[in-house]
C-alpha cells in the first residue's frame, strides 16, 4: 500500500509551548506518587507495596492506552486528544486529593489519571508537532517533549512546597487545577489538525481500517528497529535509572541530599540534552546520531559498575553524562518514524512504540529488584543495561547502512 501525504504544514509554536506544559503537568503527577508515599504510610498506614502496586498498575494502563491515544490523534487531532487527556489527569488528581480510602485512590490514580497519563505523553506531543512543522521539526519536538523532564524542575518543587507548608491534598489539588486551566488555552490556541488528510494511490479514498493500518506499520522494517530499540530505551531509563539509581546511591553509602541533588542535575541536563539533540536531528545523519546516543549511554553504565567505593563526584559525572542521553532519543525516534512510516499513521505507530517503551521500563524496574534480591548487588543490572544499550545502538545503524546501500545502488545504475 503506497501512501502519499498531502499535509500542508506550517510553523505553529503554540503546540510546542502547550505540549511542553501538558507534559510537565502529567509527568509531575506521576512523580508525586513517590514524593507523597511516606506521608500516606503515616496517615493511612498503607504499605510501600500497596502504593507501588497502584503505580505499577497505572504504568500498565498507560502502556495499554498509548496505541489508542496515538490512533485518536491520527483521527481527531491534537486539540481533542490532549484536552481529553488533561481532563482525565485533572479528574484523577482531583479524586486523589479528595480520597480517604484505597478504592478511591486506585480509581483516581490508576484509573482516570493512568489513562490521562497514557494520552498526555511524549508520543502524542511529538506526533502533534511533526504534523505542524515544515522546518526545524527536530528542534520543535525536542523543546515540546522536554516538558517530560521540565516538570521535575518546575512543578515538582511546587508540589513539595505545598506538601510541606499545607497538605498533600493541596499538592494533588494543584495538579488538578493546572490540568483544567490548560484545557481552554489548548482549545483556543490550536486549530483543527489538517494533517490527517491523505491520498492513496489508485484513487482509493476509503478510510483505512485499524487492521490495515497496523499491517502497513508492522510491514516496515524501520518500525521494528525503532520499536525494539525504544523498548531497550525504556528498560535502561524509566526502568533502571529512574527506579534504581537513588537506592543504589544509598547502597553505595552516599547521603540522601547529594544523591537527590545529583538526580536533579541529571534532570536539568536531560532537558538541555533533548533540546540540543532535537536541534541536531535537523542537521546531521539521524541514524548515526541515535546510535551514538545509545553507545554513550552504554558507557555511562560502566561508571555505575565502578561507583561503589568512589567519591560522590563520580555520581555527579554519571548524572551529567546520562542526563545528556536520557530522553534525547525521543525527537530522533519521532523524526525517523515520520520519515519511514509517514505522518498519517505516525500517531498509531508512535503509540505502539511508546507501549514498548513502557513494557521495557516495567521489565527494568522488576529485574532490578529481582537481581538485587538474589545477588545483593546491582552489578548484573548495570552490565545487562550496558550490553542492551550497545544492542540498541547496533540496531539503529540500520538507517545509515540502508541509506548507504541505496545510494550505492543508485550510483551503480547511473
Amino acid at each position: 500500500m503506497n501512501i502519499q501525504n498531502t499535509v500542508s504544514r506550517e510553523t505553529n509554536w503554540p503546540i510546542v509551548i502547550l505540549g511542553f506544559l501538558a507534559l510537565s503537568i502529567a509527568f509531575s503527577g506521576r512523580a508525586a506518587l513517590g514524593l507523597i508515599m511516606p506521608v500516606w504510610q503515616n496517615e493511612f498506614g498503607w504499605s510501600n507495596g500497596f502504593v507501588s502496586n497502584v503505580g505499577a498498575t497505572a504504568l500498565i494502563i498507560m502502556a495499554m492506552t498509548a496505541p489508542f491515544a496515538g490512533r485518536m490523534l491520527d483521527k481527531m487531532g491534537p486539540r481533542f486528544t490532549l484536552n481529553l487527556g488533561l481532563i482525565l489527569v485533572g479528574t484523577g488528581c482531583g479524586l486523589v486529593a479528595l480520597m480517604n480510602g484505597q478504592v478511591m485512590f486506585m480509581i483516581g490514580f490508576a484509573g482516570f489519571a493512568g489513562v490521562g497519563f497514557g494520552i498526555v505523553a511524549t508520543h502524542v506531543v511529538a506526533t502533534a508537532v511533526a504534523r505542524r512543522f515544515n522546518n526545524n521539526v527536530g528542534l520543535a519536538t525536542g523543546i515540546a517533549t522536554s516538558g517530560a523532564t521540565g516538570g521535575q524542575l518546575l512543578i515538582v518543587p511546587l508540589i513539595a512546597g505545598l506538601l510541606t507548608l499545607i497538605s498533600w491534598r493541596w499538592s494533588f489539588g494543584a495538579l488538578s487545577i493546572m490540568s483544567f486551566m490548560l484545557v481552554p488555552f489548548l482549545y483556543r490556541s490550536l486549530k483543527e489538525d489538517s494533517g490527517q488528510t491523505l491520498q492513496k494511490d489508485n484513487s482509493d479514498s476509503d478510510e483505512s481500517s485499524l487492521k490495515k493500518d497496523l499491517l502497513f506499520i508492522i510491514q516496515k522494517p524501520a518500525f521494528h528497529v525503532l520499536f525494539w530499540s525504544f523498548l531497550i530505551c525504556g528498560f535502561t531509563t524509566t526502568g533502571v535509572i529512574e527506579t534504581h539509581l537513588l537506592p543504589f546511591a544509598s547502597f553505595c553509602g552516599f547521603p540522601p541530599l547529594p544523591s537527590a541533588t545529583a538526580y536533579g542535575v541529571l534532570s536539568a541536563v536531560n532537558l538541555i540534552g533533548m533540546i540540543g539533540v532535537g536541534w541536531l536531528t535537523d542537521r546531521v545523519n539521524r541514524g548515526i546520531l541515535l546510535a551514538s546516543i545509545y553507545f554513550l549511554r552504554s558507557i555511562t553504565f560502566v561508571i555505575l559498575t565502578n561507583l561503589t567505593g568512589s567519591s560522590v563526584e563520580t555520581l555527579f559525572i554519571f548524572a551529567v553524562l546520562f542526563g545528556a542521553v536520557d530522553y534525547s532519543t525521543v525527537p530522533i525516534t519521532a523524526s525517523l518514524l515520520a520519515s519511514h512510516v509517514g505522518l498519517k499513521l505516525m500517531g498509531l505507530a508512535m503509540g505502539l512504540i511508546a507501549a514498548g517503551h513502557a513494557v521495557g521500563g516495567a521489565l527494568g524496574a522488576f529485574l532490578g529488584g529481582y537481581f538485587f534480591d538474589n545477588t545483593g548487588a546491582y552489578q548484573v543490572l548495570w552490565l545487562s543495561s550496558l550490553w542492551l544499550a550497545v544492542g540498541a545502538g547496533l540496531l539503529v545503524l540500520y538507517f545509515p547502512v540502508k541509506s548507504w546501500i541505496e545510494n550505492y545502488d543508485d550510483r551503480i545504475k547511473t
